[in-house]
């Protein structure tokens, strides 16, 4: 099965339940398989079945309470 890893910038996050946050909200989008997210860097590591529609990961992050940066 061919899977899509994307890592995103995402500003605002700065501890665990940050990076709880926006896992979870990520994690709902159909087609994600796993999400890493790393407070002390920004990045959130997303592999999916296909590539994923940003406004999709932007929602879901907003959600969370934080703000995509776009693509690292």
């Amino acid at each position: 099965m061919t899977t899509v890893t994307t890592v995103y910038k995402v500003t605002g996050m700065s501890c665990g339940h940050c990076e709880g946050s926006v896992s979870e909200e990520i994690s709902r989008i159909p087609g994600v398989s796993s999400v890493k997210a790393v407070a002390s860097s920004g990045e959130v590591t997303v592999v999916s079945a296909a590539p994923l529609d940003e406004e999709a990961v932007r929602a879901a992050v907003d959600e969370a309470g934080y703000e995509l940066a776009g693509q690292a």
